[in-house]
């Protein structure tokens, strides 16, 4: 048996195999309560060893998206109870990707009384899809005030707690791709001059705060964190302490003990490719489990977990279009391409009618 389809571990956790199901927004939350199409979407995947959700608000206010789903309310704990015991049923564990968008949103997106929080009021030069008006230019955010940033971590750790409550094994922290916690790592979005900006010891402090507080209140060993490093989705630029700046947040994330750092290469989607040597770096630097994603089909996989590049690798899009992906790449058969025009658009259509392998 090769390694990617042997079963493995992530800390204590049992795992199936060392395939990853990738968190990937599916827009089909309506009023953002997870229901039952998504349950049966995540168990049709739950061949995976580790699946972790689309990215997941902790607070209305995070709520970037049209149609994303949140994890701060009674009902979509229980929308969410019924995705876990699903994918448990199949066999997999499941961690609640907990995805706060910051300013990469718009108002139309949010309900009644969120506001569009930010390290700085630096707009995103980007535009997002709304559901009531189309394609709009995203908003200058409001800065947040230390207020704020504690209410927000309250909010996260609110989150956690109502994750375990909805059977997940744990939470993925989204640092990653443009969002809330990037835009106080990096300096393009955070111009803030308090103790949250400046050196990257100020602007990593709020990441590492929520990981802290995340961590004590529901344990070191069901936290994770994604991270982008060299990554440019919602207007992030490389800039020249890139490197720098990730290995003292590598050394500081491995001093929290959490359960796993997953790095994103997004060059397979046109972004600059993550440099060898950051991989390397945090090989090196994070002592627990080591995810990495980007682009990977079998051969790469079993390759890199070979060559102990990573523990796990994580899969999107093939994972999206082949809900039996497991088992597609053991009998090395054809693999489907997904349909990219439904990706975000609500309804099983391109969601859970991806067919499995005849027989």
């Amino acid at each position: 048996m090769t390694l990617l389809y042997s079963k493995t571990t992530l800390g204590a956790l049992p795992l199936q195999n060392h395939l990853v199901m990738s968190p990937m927004t599916r827009s089909r939350a309506i009023d953002n309560v997870p229901n039952d199409l998504m349950a049966q979407y995540y168990a049709q995947r739950a061949s995976a060893g580790l699946i972790i959700t689309e990215g997941t608000s902790p607070s209305p206010n995070g709520l970037g998206y049209a149609r994303i789903p949140g994890i701060y309310s009674q009902k979509q704990v229980a929308g969410w109870k019924a995705v876990t015991d699903a994918v448990h049923a199949g066999g997999a564990k499941i961690f609640i990707q907990l995805m706060h968008t910051g300013r990469v949103t718009h108002p139309l997106n949010l309900p009644a009384g969120a506001r569009v929080l930010a390290p700085s009021a630096v707009a995103a030069k980007e535009q997002m899809y709304t559901d009531a008006e189309g394609m709009k230019p995203l908003p200058t955010p409001t800065a947040m005030t230390e207020a704020d940033i504690k209410t927000a971590i309250e909010e996260f750790v609110q989150a956690a707690g109502n994750a375990l409550a909805a059977g997940f094994d744990g939470v993925e922290l989204h640092g990653a791709n443009g969002y809330l916690l990037e835009q106080f790592i990096r300096p393009n979005s955070n111009i803030r001059t308090d103790r949250y900006g400046g050196s990257i010891e100020n602007r990593g402090r709020f990441v590492l705060e929520v990981v802290a507080a995340t961590v004590a209140a529901i344990g070191k060993d069901k936290v994770g964190i994604r991270l982008s490093p060299f990554g440019v989705f919602n207007d992030m630029p490389v800039y020249p302490e890139m490197e720098s700046d990730y290995a003292y947040l590598a050394e500081k994330l491995n001093a929290t003990g959490i359960a796993y750092v997953h790095l994103v290469d997004h060059s397979a989607m046109g972004a600059p490719p993550v440099p060898a040597s950051v991989k390397e770096m945090f090989r090196r630097a994070f002592k627990n489990t080591l995810i990495l994603s980007g682009g990977y089909d079998a051969a790469r996989a079993e390759s890199d977990l070979e060559a102990k590049k990573c523990d796990l690798i994580a899969v999107g899009r093939a994972f999206l279009a082949n809900p039996d992906l497991v088992e597609r790449w053991k009998k090395h058969a054809a693999v489907d391409a997904p349909d990219m025009s439904t990706f975000y658009t609500p309804g099983p259509k391109g969601y859970t009618d991806y067919p499995a392998l005849a027989g």
